[in-house]
């Protein structure tokens, strides 16, 4: 959390100094907020699913970090990138948390944690591992899912100061160090952590030293470091694993300094190639000072903190044993990686800041104001307190960081800059005298280098996307041709195999209960159903007569719904048929005159056949279910709805209580049809016809005054009505929902007796605010109940007395039903709104031609 917090609110100081004035600073700093608290999801959760949601999040908010530059195509192919193949990663994490969850028996991660022994003695153990590891290694830029993260270069350096030195990158790491005491202690586990991280750390060494852009230089040394902390990991000692953190605290303090001086860099002189960028020295004295001390830790210099925790790191790789009489090779490698580390430390360095005059800057540099570089400058001080001081500063930091991660008695350990002549200490002296010779020698390199075959992954990645976009395009191309009629057929198909196949395994379709007597007002209605479906099929070609046919079928189901006690159905079902219909009636008036001829007389009857069979077995598996004793939730509700949610009607204590969270999913999905019916309808043009379909013309008077002076009179009325079903919804038939259909058919009625320009002038709305509002409201009634200590939509209640009143209930979930409300008539509206604003500009076309 310190990394998160502490470094997040530095990059956002740093921000206010480095965006244009072009760029949205409330746009970056609302992104910054959102992936902020992303993160503080992943560390925080202790449910396995609730860190995965979290994990996602971090996902699509550095996309939008990313691709924050949108204009720029190197951002929007980087952004796409990395939510590609860290998407990809959180699918197969999700897999591996749901395994982990069923063998364990338990989605909770301090119960997960604590079940070693029964998930390493598993047989899916080896599969859950692979399949976290992804999640882990996508996400934390593991070769070979390394690709991504240079080209998310392309974001502004705030976003990679602190997505890719101190946050995104080290969530990855976050979950190894997290999942460790549950998954590590086997050979699959070294195999897979240490060799990945090993060959991350010596490609991303090596690669580093060759780039000539500041940022991607900065890139391939975090993936080196990000793998050297994997090693660490994968080693699975005690030590190793305190050297890890160590290594995680210390590498965000340097590499979010460096990015940030980088930026600075960048916003003075206008470019980050280090081919031009020489004798900055004598332009940036007191930022370049920064960032060489900043470089330095990077190297792993004495006296400053990356020191510290690379002599930790080589020392574990002279204590395992893993593999075997090969194991010298592990150190051997180890050294090699410190010493391209310190070569490209020393390229950023002397390359940067000084080798001569610069060349063709596109400005001329300068120091940056003043506070821009208090960042940096309070960053390079923590690495210089921790490499000189470091039992008074990280000691106990790192204790207590080990000590959750290790989740045991802590090994013995000591921070001190000097320990005596040892191997770690020669390591380190060999990696920085062998780095130096490397930097003088780097001609001979780069000429190898330049002899290698290029490779381009991100090429290669394009070609894998297109390849299968292409793959599915040829796919859905042979089932989709546009005719809503074979989609039909084939929905209705799939499930009449579904549904029809334990049909075929039934050895007796009645069950034991007894069959309820026909009544005759049943049998009416059932009658008049039939009737109204079949005249809809029968004269579907004339519109008006179908819907009306179609809008008896609607109202006898609201009778149907009350004829068996359930009144809140009832009033849902008239309330939606009102409003659908009127939509539909406005949706047809678009479509063309006169109804297209059926197709063949085979398809036809092809037609029948399907939805006669599919008729037959669903009603044969009701017939089947409803005969048949089964246990049934219902009594569970009724008994706990007013003790546990405070209201009587059942109906609405599940809506807005035990089942609050499919609310909030259905209103949000709501708002988003809202919203992409609303952006597709203002991107088609339609033709309204100047007649109907027997050339009459259309009435001149398109608003009649009676009209007109009755819906006004009823708006009033019918705004009192829907606030009455507001209030009493949560004990009686009601509720933010129908409320909301009612409050509609009230506007609905006003846009047909006034059009869309008169309301539009006396109701200036915002329909897309009014459905965030109601999402929104929703939302934090439900993060409300955090605060008290209770899960997620707790409902709170009590009785007060009122004078005059009596005892009186408040509930907090007349405040989710508030968010409700909103959100349908926002949505319902913004779609009406939207088909009305078609007609009234498709006519002012008509009468300017």
């Amino acid at each position: 959390m310190f990394m998160i917090l502490g470094i997040g609110l530095l990059v956002i100081l740093y921000t206010r100094y480095y965006l244009s004035a072009n760029d949205s600073m409330a746009k970056l700093y609302s992104y910054l907020m959102l992936f902020m608290t992303a993160m503080l999801g992943i560390v925080m959760s202790n449910n396995v699913i609730q860190l995965w949601l979290f994990w996602e999040l971090t996902s699509i908010s550095s996309f939008l970090l990313i691709s924050f530059w949108w204009h720029k195509s190197e951002a929007r192919k980087g952004a796409r990138m990395a939510l590609a193949v860290t998407g990809a990663g959180g699918l197969a994490l999700l897999a591996g948390l749901m395994l982990l969850g069923d063998i364990v028996g338990s989605y909770d991660l301090d119960v997960i944690l604590a079940s070693k022994a029964i998930i390493q003695s598993h047989d899916l153990y080896e599969v859950a591992l692979v399949l976290v590891l992804l999640g882990a290694f996508t996400k934390s830029a593991q070769f070979p899912f390394h690709f991504w993260l240079p080209h998310a270069m392309a974001a502004p350096t705030p976003v990679s100061a602190y997505l890719h030195s101190a946050t995104m990158v080290k969530a990855g790491i976050f979950l190894l160090a997290r999942f460790h005491p549950a998954l590590a202690g086997t050979d699959t586990w070294f195999l897979l952590v240490g060799l990945t991280g090993l060959a991350t750390l010596l490609f991303g060494a090596y690669i580093a030293l060759f780039k000539h852009d500041l940022k991607g230089l900065l890139a391939y040394s975090t993936i080196s470091h990000l793998g050297l902390i994997t090693l660490l990991l994968g080693l699975d000692t005690e030590l190793a694993t305190v050297a890890a953190i160590f290594h995680i605290i210390n590498h965000a303090t340097f590499k979010a300094s460096l990015f940030m001086a980088v930026g600075i860099i960048d916003h003075e002189t206008g470019t980050r190639d280090m081919r031009k960028l020489n004798g900055m020295w004598r332009y940036l004295p007191y930022t370049a000072t920064l960032a060489m001390v900043a470089a330095a830790a990077m190297a792993g210099v004495p006296l400053l903190n990356g020191f510290l925790s690379k002599e930790m790191f080589f020392a574990e790789t002279l204590h395992q044993q893993v593999l075997g009489s090969m194991s010298w090779l592990i150190p051997v490698l180890a050294t090699v990686a410190g010493a391209l580390a310190v070569a490209y430390s020393a390229r950023f360095i002397h390359d940067v800041f000084f080798n001569g005059e610069p060349i063709d800057l596109p400005r001329t540099p300068h120091e940056p104001p003043r506070y821009m570089r208090v960042p940096i400058e309070i960053l390079v001080v923590i690495c210089l307190l921790v490499g000189m001081f470091p039992h008074f500063t990280i000691d106990g930091i790192l204790s207590a960081a080990s000590l959750a991660v290790l989740g045991k008695e802590m090994p013995v350990y000591e921070l001190a800059i000097w320990h005596g002549f040892n191997l770690p200490l020669l390591m380190s002296a060999m990696a920085i005298a062998g780095g130096l010779f490397i930097y003088i020698n780097r001609k001979y390199l780069f000429q190898f280098q330049a002899s290698l075959p290029p490779l381009n992954a991100k090429k290669t990645f394009e070609r894998v996307i297109l390849s299968v976009i292409a793959w599915c395009q040829s796919k859905v191309s042979s089932i989709e041709n546009g005719s809503l009629q074979r989609y039909l057929v084939i929905m209705l198909a799939v499930v009449l195999l579904c549904a029809g196949w334990p049909l075929f395994e039934m050895q007796q379709l009645a069950g034991s209960m007894p069959l309820t007597p026909v009544d005759v007002h049943n049998a009416i209605g059932a009658g008049l159903l039939i009737i109204g479906a079949l005249a809809t099929v029968i004269w579907h070609r004339s519109r008006m007569v179908s819907l009306l046919m179609l809008s008896i079928v609607g109202l006898m189901v609201s009778v149907v719904f009350t004829r068996f006690s359930a009144p809140d159905l009832a009033l849902t079902q008239l309330t939606v048929e009102v409003v659908t219909i009127i939509l539909l009636m406005l949706a047809l008036f678009f479509l063309p005159q006169h109804t297209p001829k059926e197709s063949s007389s085979l398809r036809v009857l092809r037609d029948l056949a399907i939805a006669s069979t599919l008729g037959v077995v669903i009603a044969s598996i009701c017939y089947a279910l409803l005969t048949r004793p089964l246990d049934s939730i219902s009594d569970f509700f009724i008994a706990n709805a007013k003790i546990g949610g405070g209201g009587t009607n059942v109906v609405n204590v599940i809506l807005v209580d035990f089942r609050g969270f499919d609310t909030l999913g259905e209103i949000t999905v709501l708002g988003i049809a809202a919203l992409g019916i609303f952006k597709v309808l203002s991107r088609i043009p339609l033709f309204m016809p100047a007649s109907d379909s027997e050339g009459r013309p259309w009435a001149r008077e398109r608003h009649p005054i009676l009209l007109a002076s009755i819906s006004q009179s009823l708006l009033p009325l019918a705004l009192l009505v829907s606030a009455y079903i507001f209030l009493r919804g949560h004990n009686l038939p009601g509720g933010g929902f129908i409320a909301g259909l009612v409050t509609s058919i009230a506007f609905i009625l006003q846009y047909m007796a006034h059009g869309t320009a008169w309301i539009n002038e006396r109701f200036d709305v915002n329909y897309r605010k009014i459905i965030a509002s109601g999402i929104g409201i929703s939302l934090f009634t439900g993060v409300g109940s955090w605060f008290f200590d209770k899960p997620f939509l707790t409902t709170w209640f009590d009785y007060f007395d009122i004078p005059f009143v009596g005892k009186t209930e408040l509930a907090s979930a007349i405040a989710f039903d508030l968010g409700v409300y909103l959100t349908v008539v926002g949505a319902t509206l913004m779609i009406l709104a939207s088909l009305g604003n078609m007609t009234a500009d498709t006519q002012k076309k008509e009468v300017n031609i």
